[in-house]
């Protein structure tokens, strides 16, 4: 069983940069891939990026990629997306997923977190 915590998540003017959170409980954490995913009110869940289980391949959604970063420390249960250049329609709830594949499907994912909010105002 996995317990994800999503922080981070806040105000940021459009070309601005956050730095989320996502800690993990459960002792089998760096075993999973993790991906993180966004969701904009009145619109379907979007794909942003995923991290193998090591932290060494990264995979970004295309309007992710030269923006966003993950990173993530297993000893510390958390990863983490650095977001740079955010723009308006970005803004959204974003959740952290663990799963066992690092794919850009949802529904591989086995546990999910809570979400946080990101807004970027123009």
């Amino acid at each position: 069983q996995v317990q994800l915590v999503e922080s981070g998540g806040g105000f940021v003017q459009a070309g601005g940069s956050l730095r989320l959170s996502c800690a993990a409980s459960g002792r089998t954490f760096s075993s999973y891939a993790m991906g993180w995913f966004r969701q904009a009110p009145g619109k379907e869940r979007e794909y942003v990026a995923a991290i193998s289980w090591s932290g060494i391949t990264t995979y970004y959604g295309d309007s992710a990629k030269g923006r966003f970063t993950s990173s993530r420390d297993n000893a510390k249960k958390t990863v983490y997306p650095q977001m740079n250049s955010l723009k308006p329609d970005e803004t959204a709830v974003y959740y952290c997923a663990a799963g066992p594949r690092d794919t850009s499907w949802g529904h591989t994912y086995t546990y999910w977190g809570q979400g946080t909010q990101v807004t970027v105002s123009s």
